[in-house]
């Protein structure tokens, strides 16, 4: 539904396929319907801090560019210049030359001088440089959908304008079929590519589509002498689209005249249930209640000049042409927000063969519509999309509200310079855990994801980090992190510390057939007496890590499985077989890690239960109680030291955490954040699913064949695994070689002079007194060297052994 340019991508992709029965909708005429494609100023940039959207874009360019009608391109490669006026973007524009590197998009840093040859118009005098992507540039999106129309007709799509779907037909948990004012259409599979009317359709389908409508302000100038030429025909464009970030605006040409968008305005939010029909937007702008020059549009919203003032001073100042023009046209285009600012993609799960393809500019239209065509088709898309899948979002945050407030921010931050662990600001504290009240006491420093506070670091401990010489951090790298974590990280290591994992999911898993079920979803041996504790992964057809679990088997019949995110709920919900249960458990639970060489001695007086190694083994579970508490602990460390996570009912949290902190003064016990954790675990060389590895990578690259027993029977993914080939590449560790260097993540990795690969999670280890790097890269002995490029600074590294930190394991199994 919707013959935009994601519908009509994926009908092309759709038909290229094989699949020949497709119907596309559309309630306007065609090949320009009225939504955000027929009003879209066309910019593909292909640099993003997601390499998933820069694939997107990359295909979107290569694709586009072979397509043309009327004998001229749908797409203009007049490549992109983004403008440095501040220190902090002309760093910003470094750490994005990093991300076109790691993701092998071409991308050079220019001075002012370059600048102002591929736009003489500028005055350079407040520019102190730009990044210059030679192989961006516009996509002319409707004769795009012409020519894919075309196409896919030829292989027997059908394209019906003057559709207005009225409903979403349902039987049994499936889609059956969509209604409109001209009739009904069967369908096995309806995929909803309505733009900013998505939430529409999904409430016809009863689908939660968490998705909010802006407007944003666009306006074209009168001629400009200054681009008239001698007098022949113009290109359309022939410069680069230049984005002026710092004052949140974008340029393009028009032939003799510019295109100038704002993302400095308030915003504009727009109701998708009182966006007019096609017909009623004509009638408007026949009323004169639309611009005159534009053809009406239901995406096209009255131009408000106040809101424009400040961006149209702005650019006078960057491009003094403009000082002797005007806005000639302007109007407030519509368009898709998400809470996080990613697409929607993916299979509905309360609705088998509803899909969504929404919340997607063009920039990223011909690669989100190739990915969803192979979901479809072959089960799996080729590039890794948990960043967008539709499931992502947890029902805290998919409330009108959370969705409204969060999709305003991801419009007032599109060009804002956001570090990578930058919290969102309201609505916030969210989701807490039953120990934050103790938290905020202790002077937690909280962090958001999920919904969930999660602290990072207490100023309680700040005395502790006194006395520790600590290199110095840049600006960058320190901000959302202390020197306290430092401390937190040592007490763990020496001593004792209480770590909150509530956020961390956990699955209950019952019924006859539990067992048989789990094993044929992961690659591990689950068939184990009750009591043990295995780390295994679930995959894809194609042997593509989906997610990696731990799972406790608490009785014959009865599972606990910390999992990663909700895609992993409903995938297990989907495939299990009648009488098996699956529930989220994670909301009425809580969980503290009990870490360090004196954990066993915090535990075992509170508790009658053999803590001991002998009777409580490594990955092995049980039953207790810790006090008056009734835990499951599970003996289990992401930090690489004894302990446990104890596991109870929220209502008796925070008697547990009390209980605990109490118990565990006398031995210097400390409460510790994610900070401390994050280098504790990357010292282990343990994995952070979605970071470190996806469906893109099979186990052996991604170091985690252990967790694979291809002699179990079989099992999701066993048959791809069979046929893998010799390894190309491996999740490699990295030692920084200074010890004062600190990377972040998703920077280049040279080797030999040349980018090799990328960073994927990195943090300082404080018991190494080095930064610790994982990083995608071709097969390399320990020892080899490579740099890592960091703020356009080339910093030396070292391909090391792993684990890095007590490689015989004694710390753990003791």
């Amino acid at each position: 539904m919707g013959a935009g340019i994601v519908g009509c991508c994926l009908a092309d992709e759709l038909t290229a396929r094989g699949w020949s029965d497709v119907t596309v909708l559309e309630q306007g005429p065609l090949p320009a319907p009225g939504g955000s494609t027929s009003h879209a100023p066309g910019l593909v940039f292909q640099t993003s801090p997601s390499r998933t959207l820069s694939r997107f874009a990359a295909y979107t360019v290569r694709k586009f560019g072979a397509l043309t009608v009327d004998g001229r391109p749908c797409f203009l490669p007049v490549g992109g210049l983004e403008l440095a006026t501040t220190p902090e973007r002309w760093a910003e524009l470094h750490r994005r030359a990093g991300f076109a590197a790691s993701w092998g998009v071409r991308a050079e840093l220019v001075g002012p001088e370059r600048c102002k040859e591929l736009w003489p118009l500028l005055d350079t005098g407040q520019v102190l440089g730009g990044l210059h992507t030679p192989y961006d540039g516009l996509a002319r999106a409707v004769p795009a959908c012409r020519a894919q129309i075309d196409r896919a007709t030829r292989r027997g799509a059908r394209f019906l304008d003057r559709h207005t779907v009225t409903g979403v037909e349902r039987a049994d948990g499936r889609v059956i079929g969509v209604v409109t004012d001209r009739g009904t259409f069967p369908a096995d599979h309806v995929v909803s590519a309505a733009g900013f009317w998505g939430p529409v359709i999904g409430r016809m389908a009863g689908v939660d589509v968490p998705l909010q409508p802006l407007a944003h302000q666009y306006a074209t100038t009168r001629p400009l002498p200054e681009l008239a030429g001698d007098g022949g025909p113009l290109p359309e464009a022939s410069r680069p689209i230049l984005r002026y970030q710092d004052r949140d605006l974008y340029v393009r040409e028009h032939a003799d005249r510019l295109g100038i968008g704002s993302y400095a305005h308030r915003p504009l939010p727009v109701d998708p249930f009182t966006v007019p029909s096609y017909d009623d937007a004509v009638a408007s702008h026949r009323a004169g209640a639309a611009p005159p020059a534009r053809p009406a549009m239901p995406s096209a919203y009255p131009f408000t000049e106040e809101d424009f003032a400040p961006s149209w001073q702005d650019g006078c100042g960057l491009l003094p042409a403009l000082k002797e023009s005007a806005v000639d046209e302007g109007f407030n285009g519509v368009f898709s927000f998400t809470p996080d600012g990613m697409p929607l993609l993916g299979e509905a799960p309360e609705l088998r063969g509803f899909w969504l393809a929404e919340a997607v500019w063009v920039t990223h239209s011909a690669g989100v519509a190739k990915a969803v065509a192979e979901w479809m088709v072959d089960g799996r898309p080729a590039t890794d999309v948990h960043e967008c899948d539709l499931t992502r979002f947890e029902a805290a945050q998919r409330s009108p509200a959370y969705v409204a407030k969060r999709g305003a921010r991801q419009f007032v931050e599109v060009y804002d310079v956001i570090h990578p662990l930058q919290p969102p600001e309201e609505p916030r504290p969210l989701r807490v855990s039953p120990f934050h009240a103790r938290q905020v006491e202790l002077g937690a420093h909280f962090l958001e994801a999920g919904g969930w506070e999660r602290p990072h670091w207490y100023d309680a401990n700040a005395p502790l980090a006194e006395a520790l010489e600590l290199p110095a951090r840049d600006a960058w790298s320190a901000r959302h992190w202390s020197p306290i974590a430092a401390a937190e990280a040592k007490a763990t290591r020496e001593r004792v510390a209480l770590y909150d994992m509530t956020p961390l999911r956990r699955l209950e898993v019952t019924g006859r057939g539990a067992l048989d079920f789990l094993q044929r979803m992961t690659t591990n041996n689950l068939r184990k007496r009750p009591g043990s504790v295995t780390y295994t992964l679930l995959l894809d057809e194609a042997g593509g890590i989906r997610s990696d679990l731990t799972v406790a088997r608490l009785a014959p019949d009865h599972f606990q499985v910390g999992a990663n995110s909700p895609a992993d709920l409903h995938w297990l919900q989907w495939h299990a077989p009648d009488g098996v249960h699956i529930r989220d458990i994670t909301q009425g639970t809580c969980c503290v890690g009990v870490w360090g060489p004196l954990a066993r001695a915090l535990v075992q007086p509170l508790t009658r239960d053999d803590f001991s190694h002998e009777a409580f083994g490594y990955f092995r579970a049980r039953r207790a109680h810790i006090a008056h508490v009734p835990v499951t602990a599970l003996r289990l460390s992401y930090v690489g030291e004894l302990g446990w996570e104890l596991y109870t009912s929220a209502d008796l949290g925070l008697r547990l955490w009390d209980t605990l902190w109490e118990a565990g003064q006398g031995l210097g016990a400390v409460a510790a954040g994610r900070s401390a954790f994050a280098g504790l675990r990357l010292e282990k060389g343990y994995r952070a699913w979605g970071e470190d590895m996806t469906t893109e990578h099979h186990p052996y690259e991604a170091g985690v064949g252990f967790a694979v027993r291809e002699d179990k029977g079989d099992f999701v993914g066993r048959a791809a695994l069979e046929e893998r080939g010799p390894l190309t590449r491996r999740l490699t560790p990295l030692l920084l070689d200074d010890p004062g260097a600190v990377v972040l993540g998703k920077e280049p990795v040279y080797v030999a002079g040349a980018p090799a690969g990328y960073v994927t999670s990195a943090s300082y280890g404080y018991t190494l007194g080095r930064c610790v790097a994982y990083a995608w890269l071709p097969p390399l002995p320990a020892g080899t060297a490579v740099h890592i490029a960091y703020f356009g600074e080339r910093f030396p590294a070292t391909v090391a052994e792993e684990p890095l930190f007590d490689p015989e394991l004694t710390r753990i199994r003791c």
